[in-house]
């Protein structure tokens, strides 16, 4: 079996990572539809981070992908994405691909990598036998908006707090809500709690170039006293398959919670989106396990649970010696 980078795949290895995730997502009816292979090839030809490929009889077998998220040398976790074929699973390809993965990642000087996985998939004995300890475990939830009743979201949107307006924007924040945004990002404190960097304007501004880099739109709606910003939602629709959009960040400020803020901002994104993007038919999301609120106020939306899955971290030095290195 051969290793082999894949900093600047070719469209047949590209091929090849996408056939190993179709594998991968068959073998998961309870995950996520498997993404169109003109997605695979925007998200590899666009990543930020290191790609690599096990390979047998000239077919890929196994993939990983480190992400380093605010660029190399950033003081941020490293990501981690390691697929197996089913039929290629406990040959140790992915503790290999793990290795190498580790390598990167200290080489880049991250401190520590997370993982999301599906929760009862093979993934989650591989990851703890690996020095990995789940930190966040997360419902997903899917909204299917032909189940709205008709009047439904104009409702929501009348009946919002006394005292607030609604802003929205596309792509990047204007500036003169970049800190506030930034400061409504820190109240998700059950992200903050384990990844430990707070949010400032440059790491806004950086997630939303991101998004646009894809080739992705992102959605913003906020609710505002003046340039201070209480609570906001965002979507991200994807280029290629805009008919599932995704939720991105949701919080309310702590000093604004109690008035309904949450349920307003995310009901005027869907009064946005029906009238800017109609081809979205329905949104995905993740919420903290923890977060009773939040899930209750997707829930009243008309959310409905689809899976759990589960965060991961490990320090870099508890992972596996890459190959060569002396144990």
């Amino acid at each position: 079996m051969d290793v082999i980078p894949l900093d600047d795949p070719t469209d047949e290895q590209i091929e090849q990572w996408h056939a190993v995730l179709v594998a991968v997502h068959a073998a998961e009816p309870a995950g996520d539809p498997a993404p169109a292979l003109e997605q695979t090839a925007r998200h590899l030809m666009g990543a930020e981070g290191r790609l690599w490929a096990a390979f047998e009889d000239g077919a890929a077998v196994a993939v990983a992908e480190l992400r380093l998220p605010g660029g190399r040398g950033a003081d941020r976790p490293g990501e981690i994405d390691i697929r197996v074929r089913p039929g290629h699973r406990r040959r140790g390809l992915g503790t290999r691909l793990m290795a190498v993965a580790a390598e990167g990642l200290r080489a880049d000087g991250r401190g520590s990598v997370i993982a999301q996985v599906l929760a009862g998939t093979p993934a989650v004995p591989f990851l703890e036998s690996h020095g990995f300890v789940c930190v966040l475990t997360l419902s997903g939830l899917l909204l299917r908006l032909d189940d709205l009743p008709p009047h439904r979201v104009p409702e929501l949107v009348a009946a919002g707090p006394a005292g607030y307006g609604l802003v929205r924007w596309r792509g990047a924040v204007p500036d003169e809500y970049a800190d506030a945004l930034a400061r409504a990002k820190d109240a998700m404190a059950d992200l903050a709690e384990y990844e430990g960097l707070p949010w400032d304007a440059a790491r806004v501004r950086e997630m939303a170039e991101m998004v646009a880099k894809r080739g992705d739109d992102l959605y913003t709606v906020a609710a505002v006293q003046g340039t201070t910003v209480a609570g906001f939602t965002e979507i991200v629709v994807p280029a290629d398959a805009p008919e599932r959009a995704a939720q991105y960040d949701t919080a309310v400020v702590p000093e604004h919670r109690g008035r309904r803020i949450g349920i307003w901002v995310k009901a005027a994104m869907l009064e946005w989106l029906a009238a800017e993007r109609p081809e979205v038919r329905e949104i995905e999301t993740d919420n903290a396990g923890d977060n009773a609120h939040m899930l209750a106020v997707n829930e009243e939306l008309g959310f409905r649970r689809q899976r759990e899955s589960c965060e991961y971290q490990a320090a870099a030095g508890d992972l596996p010696p890459g190959p060569g290195t002396p144990a």
